[in-house]
């Protein structure tokens, strides 16, 4: 009898053990698996193709709307390749997060957002604008009215303003940066013309007649013209090139794929960190304020910097997040670096995503002011303390994110990166020397 006990015992044992173990095993979740590094590179690639994509479609719309503007000159028409302009900026800065740790897009950022520039080269300039420049021997060039002009000592023929012209010959000419022949602020200076107001209101305010050829104003409106299609048509051209980078085999998503992925980790984090800190918040906008100079202004012509100057910060934050909404409201989403910081440090995470919610909201509040009507280069205008102190702002948030997103390279067990400095931020005395 003891023994049937002892062997009953022992089976209702075994049976609640092996209830027990099952219970485990629905209740206790598998460890979540490590975000991959090749997958969120993939995200940043699939992410940039779109907005690339969302600028060259914008781009296209720009150069319908200067062919309208050609067609048939008018106040409605000049308005409307004014406002294409604007709509083109939003999606393009947002891709400005790329240039710095990619060599392919660094290379090619000159041809489409070179600033700032010579506007002498290209057109007519007020008397204020000077007549030379030492550093330059093409300040008042002007080749729209010029079909002969002189580079490094030759006489050049610039009788046709085509685009192999404007792209092989004019752009950074005797090699001179400031020589920007084609890209975005190009064709902004020949939409607007120069903003002559300093830091007081107003944009440029090209007429329309700049293209009207039987009332031309300005001189030479054939030429203008066929110098501004050619400038269009070249950014549509170039970001083509650059959709075609990032599609399946493209170069620059091959060189992402092909190499070790936390190198590609590390691209993401150097386009992130040399755009925060030396280039927006620092050569874009601590030096403009420090000069209290509308042409540190980056859309100078046009007034619109406060909307790059946000879009870019939205570019980056998207970069971290691995999200981008496009113009169709559709979203490009995966994995990305933040799902990766988030598993080694959740508190890093959390302090580098609120920081990027931080510096958007603060470029907001200088939108908000320009929306108002204190354009961006009378906020930065000497003895415009709550103007100056809203750019201050932004840049003080550019720079706290900085110092997150060197965290965030330590706490992935990255090498150190070096991001693009500012001697406006790191030596602001050198600006006055």
């Amino acid at each position: 009898m003891r023994a049937m006990i002892t062997a009953r015992y022992g089976s209702r044992l075994a049976a609640i053990g092996a209830t027990a173990a099952l219970t485990a095993a629905i209740f206790v979740l598998p460890a979540k698996a490590e975000t991959d590094a090749k997958a969120v590179i993939k995200t940043y690639s699939d992410i940039a193709l779109a907005k690339y994509e969302d600028s060259l479609t914008t781009a296209q719309a720009l150069d319908k709307a200067v062919d309208a503007l050609l067609a048939k000159p008018s106040v409605e028409t000049l308005t409307a390749a004014r406002e294409a302009w604007k709509a083109a900026r939003v999606p393009y800065q947002q891709t400005e997060v790329y240039r710095f740790g990619n060599a392919i897009v660094d290379d090619w950022e000159g041809k489409v957002n070179a600033w700032p520039l010579d506007e002498g080269l290209i057109d007519y300039v007020a008397e204020n604008y000077g007549t030379e420049s030492d550093a330059n021997a093409l300040y008042t060039a002007n080749v729209i009215a010029n079909k002969s002009i002189e580079i490094d000592g030759k006489k050049i023929d610039a009788t046709n303003l085509t685009p192999e012209f404007l792209s092989g010959t004019l752009q950074e000419a005797g090699g001179i940066e400031a020589n920007v022949a084609t890209g975005y602020h190009a064709i902004e200076f020949l939409l607007w013309g120069q903003d002559v107001h300093g830091t007081g209101p107003g944009a440029g305010e090209r007429p329309y007649t700049d293209y009207d050829l039987a009332n031309c104003t300005g001189g030479n409106c054939d030429r203008r013209a066929q110098y501004l299609k050619s400038a269009s048509e070249l950014v549509v051209s170039d970001l083509q090139d650059m959709v075609d980078d990032w599609k399946e085999g493209g170069a620059a998503r091959k060189n992402l794929a092909d190499g070790e992925p936390k190198a590609g980790i590390s691209a993401i984090l150097t386009g992130m960190g040399s755009l925060s800190y030396g280039e927006l918040a620092g050569e874009r906008m601590k030096l403009g304020l420090l000069l209290h100079d509308p042409e540190e202004e980056h859309d100078c012509f046009s007034d619109n910097t406060y909307d790059s100057h946000l879009y870019d910060a939205v570019g980056i934050r998207a970069a971290y997040k691995g999200s981008y909404t496009r113009l169709d409201g559709t979203v490009v989403e995966g994995p990305s670096v933040s799902d990766m910081v988030k598993e080694a440090d959740p508190a890093i995470d959390k302090e580098l995503s609120d920081k990027l919610d931080v510096t958007v909201a603060k470029m907001g509040a200088i939108k908000a002011r320009a929306l108002g009507g204190e354009a961006y280069d009378q906020q930065i205008g000497e003895g415009n303390s709550q103007g100056n102190a809203t750019v201050q702002a932004a840049i003080d948030a550019l720079v706290d994110q900085t110092k997150s997103i060197e965290r965030a390279v330590g706490t992935l067990k990255l090498n150190a990166i070096a991001f693009e400095g500012s001697d406006s931020l790191d030596a602001p005395d050198k600006v006055f020397q």
